[in-house]
């Protein structure tokens, strides 16, 4: 097997996984800070409970939940769809650990929004979903990005939950964290290495992207223009 195609694997999954996270994310942390919602603060928990689990935990969960018994699992056996030990099953791990941070950093940026430029959209006659698109999102948007870029680092790297779910299957499976672990089980040092050197690029990659949304987010709170408004 090609050293790259646990890289490839990681990549398809990562980005599905953290596009999958960010539609997630946004909506509920849109529904959770707008909206007065029955239970909210235990929704919210439930939300957030991976970032808590060990990642073992919440692999056997999800191994109860889409297993050949398990509620979804069987549902979708029903229609000749099987989960387990695909890579799907990966992307599904990797949503589960990165939502949590796509979800807390969206709520920071929906409420860090300054209301009065969202109240003053609606006086001129927008509708909500136009306030939200043409005015809240791009206010939000370093804070987004930010946890962008963080869920996509966390379904990068995520482990346990996929050896559990998706198994560490070479050319299926394997995605770089697994294929390492393997290497250096195998002894295959040099592999390894690569696998490595990958990883720590693609973690300096994000925290300057992480940085610099946190700069935008900072200049956007400190310019002139909102300090003007704030003394107003």
């Amino acid at each position: 097997m090609s050293p790259l195609a646990p890289i490839l694997l990681s990549l398809k999954v990562a980005t599905i996984a953290t596009a999958i996270s960010l539609a997630l994310g946004l909506g509920l942390a849109r529904l959770l800070t707008r909206r007065s919602v029955r239970l909210g603060a235990l929704w919210e928990s439930l939300i957030l409970l991976p970032m808590v689990f060990p990642p073992t935990i919440t692999g056997y969960l999800l191994l109860l939940l889409f297993g050949a018994r398990g509620p979804i699992g069987s549902a979708l056996a029903g229609i000749g769809l099987r989960v387990v030990f695909t890579w799907p099953a990966a992307v599904i791990a990797s949503v589960t650990v990165s939502l949590p941070l796509m979800y807390q950093n969206c709520k920071a940026a929906l409420m860090g929004v300054d209301h009065r430029c969202e109240n003053a959209a609606r006086t001129l006659g927008l509708k909500e979903g136009e306030v939200f698109r043409s005015i809240t999102l791009p206010l939000a948007a370093p804070g987004i990005l930010g946890g962008v870029a963080l869920a996509f680092a966390r379904a990068w790297g995520e482990f346990g939950g996929t050896l559990m779910i998706a198994g560490n299957i070479p050319g299926r499976t394997q995605t770089l964290p697994l294929a390492l672990y393997s290497a250096v089980e195998g002894g295959r040092q040099g592999e390894a290495n690569l696998y490595l050197l990958v990883t720590v690029v693609m973690a300096f990659g994000l925290i300057a992207v992480v940085g610099y949304c946190q700069r935008r987010g900072g200049r956007g709170k400190d310019s002139p223009e909102t300090r003007g408004e704030a003394r107003r």
